[in-house]
C-alpha cells in the first residue's frame, strides 16, 4: 500500500470532519536565535475575517493590543495579545478537558481581555484563574510569557488547572494543539499537526536558529503531513485534501508574539501578525503602541483592510464551491502567492528589527 493510497484512505475519512484546531508553541529565551522568548498561534477558527486593536489604559488597567473576531466593536472577547508590562497570552481549545455537552463554554476570549488588563506575570493569571467565578466556561491550553522570561501552559476546565512551566520543557520549547497532556487519553484532536510541528521545528532547535519567522514562514505555510511522510508542497499535484496539516481551511491568522530579554524595556514587545489565512499572508509587526492601519477595522462589520485581501487569495485557493470541493486546496494558488508573501515577510522583518534595534540604541545613551 503506497503512501498516496494511504493519504487518500486517511484524508476521506476524516476530512468530513472540521474542528477548530489552533496549533501553538512557547520558545524560552535561552532556545530563541535573539535570545528573547517567543509566543506562537497559529489560529483556527469558525470566524474567517480578524483584525488587530490596541486598547488604552483605563482606570487602572494596563493598555494591551490583541486579535479580534471581526464585528467585535466592543473588543471584548481577545484571542491572542500583549500588554504594556511584557505579559503576553494565547489559547488553543482543548477537546479532552470537558464533555461537549458543558452548559458553560467558549468564554476563553473574554478571560484573555481580562488577564491583558489586569496581569503583569504569570503569578497574576493564577490569582485570576483563582478568583474568576466558577463554571469559568473554559475548555483551554492558555499560553503564556512574561517580561521575566517566565512562560508556561494552563490546561484550564471549568474548575482547575494544571500548569506546565517553560522551564522544564526539552530543549526550550512547548507545543499545543487541541488536546491536553490532564485530559483524557487519546481523545481530544491535533496530535498529527503537534507532531508535524515538533518534526518541522527540531533542524531549528538543533541549529539554534528559532526565530518568529521560523513559525510564520515555515510552519504555517508548511504543507508537510508527518502521519504520511511527506511534503504536500514539494509535489507536482495541483489538488490536495485539506486534513493535518498546520494550515487549514479554517485558518485566520499566524501571530508571534516576541518578548524581551530581562531587564529590556517590555515596550520592545513585538507582535509579529500574518493576518488571514497565512500561506497567502505576510507578516505585519504590531507593537503595544503601534497598530498598522491595515490591521485595524475599518467600516461596517469591523474587518481590516489586510485580512480581506488576504481571505480573497484564500478563496481562490479554495475555489471548489460544489459538493465536497471545499475539502480540496489548489497547490498552485499556493504556490503562486508564496514567493511574493515570504519576500514581503522578509522585509517586514527586517524593518520592524531596524527599528526595535533603533529604539534600544538611543535607550542606552
Amino acid at each position: 500500500m503506497n503512501n498516496r493510497f494511504i493519504s487518500v484512505v486517511i484524508f476521506t475519512a476524516l476530512a468530513v470532519f472540521e474542528i477548530l484546531a489552533c496549533t501553538s508553541a512557547i520558545v524560552s529565551s535561552e532556545a530563541a536565535r535573539n535570545r528573547r522568548p517567543l509566543l506562537w498561534k497559529h489560529r483556527d477558527t469558525g470566524t474567517e475575517h480578524n483584525f488587530v486593536a490596541r486598547v488604552p489604559s483605563r482606570d487602572g488597567s494596563y493598555a494591551y493590543v490583541a486579535l479580534y473576531n471581526a464585528g467585535d466593536s466592543a473588543l471584548s472577547e481577545a484571542w491572542m495579545g500583549m500588554n504594556e508590562t511584557g505579559f503576553a497570552i494565547m489559547n488553543t481549545a482543548s477537546y479532552n478537558l470537558a464533555p461537549d455537552t458543558a452548559v458553560y463554554k467558549d468564554r476563553e476570549g473574554e478571560v484573555m481581555s481580562r488577564a491583558l488588563k489586569c496581569c503583569r506575570s504569570l503569578a497574576d493569571f493564577e490569582a485570576l484563574l483563582d478568583t474568576l467565578p466558577k463554571p469559568m466556561g473554559v475548555q483551554a491550553n492558555f499560553g503564556l510569557i512574561d517580561a521575566s522570561g517566565d512562560g508556561a501552559y494552563y490546561e484550564t476546565d471549568d474548575y482547575t488547572y494544571k500548569k506546565f512551566p517553560l522551564e522544564d520543557a526539552e530543549n526550550g520549547v512547548l507545543i499545543r494543539t487541541n488536546y491536553s497532556c490532564t485530559g483524557e487519553c487519546d481523545k481530544g484532536y491535533g496530535y498529527i499537526r503537534e507532531n508535524n510541528a515538533r518534526q518541522l521545528l527540531e533542524p531549528y532547535i538543533e541549529g539554534d536558529s528559532l526565530t518568529p519567522a521560523t513559525f510564520t514562514d515555515v510552519l504555517s505555510r508548511s504543507f508537510y503531513h508527518s502521519l504520511i511522510g511527506r511534503d504536500f508542497a514539494m509535489g507536482g499535484d495541483r489538488w490536495v485534501i485539506d486534513q493535518d496539516f498546520i494550515p487549514r481551511r479554517s485558518s485566520s491568522a499566524s501571530v508571534v508574539i516576541e518578548g524581551v530579554s530581562v531587564d529590556e524595556d517590555p515596550g520592545l514587545s513585538i507582535m509579529w501578525t500574518a493576518i488571514g489565512y497565512p500561506p497567502c499572508s505576510y507578516v505585519i509587526p504590531v507593537t503595544v503602541d503601534s497598530v498598522p492601519e491595515t490591521l485595524l477595522p475599518r467600516g461596517k462589520g469591523w474587518h481590516s483592510e489586510m485580512c480581506d485581501s488576504v481571505v480573497a487569495r484564500k478563496h481562490e485557493v479554495f475555489s471548489i464551491l460544489r459538493g465536497s470541493g471545499s475539502h480540496y486546496l489548489d497547490m498552485d494558488m499556493i504556490k503562486k502567492y508564496s514567493r511574493g508573501c515570504k519576500a514581503a515577510s522578509r522585509k517586514n522583518y527586517i524593518d520592524g528589527y531596524m527599528r526595535r534595534d533603533s529604539i534600544v540604541k538611543s535607550l542606552r545613551k
